[in-house]
């Protein structure tokens, strides 16, 4: 273990703690670019520009550019982001991942976890499991630093390098905002220049300068409450789980987590105390013995070294709306989320997942900017959700006052004798939001089994059968392909009216809305010899889990939320719901979208 020293000028003693290493990644350092201007303004404009390349940023650039839509993402540093930042991904956002096509960096590097202990003083008083069963693709949650997250991401993205263009660099100054688009002023390295674009998406992080610009304020609240966070360098054989100490001997008064990353690096996040210096509290002669004594309680005695150390303060904040005109905000730039229950980043790319499917459509023609007000709605809906379970983690985990602090004390005093109170001190995990008002959910013919218009789908594994044989995939493997509608039948054969290919266009000429609906057979038997490109439910599940009957419609949206279901596909032909999601897609005013055929 490298050392160093500092001397306590108050008692005249030499202390010796870890010395600082390195992160066991590099970032590349990237050059800025100037690109071809006429009297300081781009000589090209752009359809997207994505002010931001965090990982909202690049999941929206690589959501676009999934459905050909390109874009330009401006970022003010060099490199991807240092520090661990977000590290808890998902198993939603696995899903999402994968549909952009990053999945398997993030397979191959994360380390999954299913559960977690907390401790009072020193007893376990809470063991928790997240959901998880044979039926599930993706582990609950995922511990992935945020530079290694934005480096997969990154590496997804220069893979598109025909339609993404990152400009490393560049910082945005001013905005200037009209009628058919945006004007952005920049700075770089190499001179100031300004470009125009079609949409801006502002994905430029908590303290967004698109946000500021335009004089938009988050509201909610800020808590007082500040924590430190200590990346650490440490080899131990300690599996992956979320550990939670409350007031533990080593820091009495406190609440700590301890998060396993890969690596062997280690995230302790651990509460100030009222009254400490937040400046003081992360210099080097604070730090180390307060994680020495951690470490020490938990038995670990390996040798380790300190990485980062990094502030953080609680904030439960949010835009009233994700939409203004031409620019669309999302991630921490349209709303703060506290970071207990994980949802933070996780709702960022949610965020980045519904934005960039409704952006494209509208982007090619396929949809009226209307679309993009259900991107608001839905997206600020599922921001107070999770502002509601962000807020009550957080005022248990740091309370903002004396009455708070009273009530967790004794919440976690009665629960070492009382094992029905410990639920109280679940940290109530990121779950998928489902979008139940949504004015996209279509009609619903099939009651109140299975999942209804604007949630997600469950997972199930299935078997696909197609002339190259058959292959185990699942059920979310079937969403990020456009509109799909799933029709079940005994067999795989899809009924007469859902084999037509033609697709119903608008009348006007200058909004063309094209569904490209895809049509899935599900055969919930065995598959006739002759049906092909069929989902077979092998597993005999999708009846319980879906509440599909034969004969019946289920349609998807392109984000994997349900949309509509229909009980006989020989009344809702293809024709019908194709015209009806075209119908749907260029109402040119919110209030017409949600109209049902």
């Amino acid at each position: 273990m490298l050392c160093c020293r500092a001397i306590d000028r108050s008692r005249h003693l030499v202390t010796s703690y870890p010395e600082y290493v390195p992160y066991p990644f590099q970032a590349e350092h990237h050059v800025a670019t100037h690109p071809v201007c006429t009297n300081g303004l781009e000589d090209h404009s752009h359809r997207v520009v994505i002010a931001g390349g965090g990982p909202v940023g690049f999941a929206t650039a690589l959501g676009l550019a999934k459905q050909g839509v390109a874009s330009v993402v401006l970022e003010a540093d060099d490199s991807v982001c240092f520090g661990s930042r977000a590290i808890c991904v998902s198993r939603r956002s696995l899903e999402i991942l994968h549909r952009l096509g990053v999945g398997a960096g993030f397979d191959a590097i994360g380390l999954p976890w299913t559960g977690g202990r907390s401790f009072y003083k020193g007893q376990e008083v809470l063991r928790f499991e997240m959901p998880q069963d044979d039926n599930q693709q993706f582990a609950p949650m995922v511990n992935m630093a945020q530079y290694s997250i934005e480096k997969t991401l990154l590496d997804g993205v220069q893979a598109y390098h025909h339609l993404i263009e990152v400009r490393w660099q560049t910082a945005v100054t001013d905005i200037t905002r009209n009628e058919d688009g945006v004007r952005l002023a920049v700075k770089t390295p190499q001179g100031a220049y300004q470009l125009h674009t079609d949409w801006l998406v502002a994905a430029d992080g908590g303290r967004s300068t698109i946000r500021e610009g335009m004089g938009l304020r988050l509201q909610g609240t800020s808590y007082e409450g500040r924590y430190v966070i200590v990346d650490i360098l440490m080899k131990s054989p300690r599996p992956a789980e979320r550990l939670a100490y409350f007031d533990p001997p080593c820091n009495p008064g406190s609440t700590v987590l301890v998060h396993k990353q890969p690596g062997d690096v280690w995230r302790i996040d651990y509460q100030l105390r009222d009254g400490e210096d937040p400046e003081q509290a992360i210099l080097p002669h604070q730090v180390m013995p307060r994680v020495q004594s951690l470490l020490d309680m938990m038995g670990e005695t390996a040798a380790w070294n300190p990485i980062w150390v990094g502030l953080y303060k609680a904030n439960a904040l949010t835009l009233e709306r994700y939409r203004h005109g031409h620019v669309l905000f999302a991630g921490d730039a349209a709303h703060l989320v506290p970071i207990f229950g994980v949802r933070g980043f996780n709702s960022g790319i949610d965020d980045a997942d519904n934005l960039s499917w409704k952006l494209g459509q509208v982007v090619q023609g396929r949809a009226a900017p209307a679309l993009l007000e259900t991107y608001s709605s839905e997206r600020v809906a599922a921001t107070h959700e999770n502002l509601s379970y962000g807020t009550k983690s957080t005022e248990f985990m740091a309370p903002p006052s004396f009455a708070f602090d009273l009530m967790r004390r004794a919440v976690l005093s009665l629960a070492l004798k009382h094992p029905e109170l410990r639920s109280l001190i679940n940290p109530r995990q990121s779950a998928p939001i489902a979008y139940g008002d949504s004015p996209l959910n279509g009609p619903d013919e099939w009651g109140t089994h299975g999942p209804r218009p604007g949630t997600v789908l469950p997972e199930c594994p299935l078997t696909y059968v197609s002339t190259h044989g058959d292959h185990a995939v699942f059920l979310s493997d079937q969403a990020g392909h456009g509109f799909k509608a799933f029709v079940f039948t005994a067999d795989g054969v899809l009924p007469q009216a859902w084999c037509q290919v033609g697709v119903d266009r608008a009348a006007d000429g200058a909004m063309i809305a094209h569904a490209a609906l895809a049509v899935q057979a599900v055969s919930l038997g065995a598959p006739h010899p002759e049906a092909v490109d069929v989902l077979w439910d092998n597993t005999v599940q999708l009846p319980h889990l879906l509440g599909a009957q034969l004969g019946a419609v289920l349609l998807i949206r392109p984000d994997g939320h349900v949309m509509a279901r229909w009980r006989d596909a020989n009344v809702k032909s293809r024709a019908i719901v194709s015209a009806w999601i075209n119908q749907l897609l260029a109402a040119n005013q919110p209030t017409a979208i949600g109209v049902t055929p």
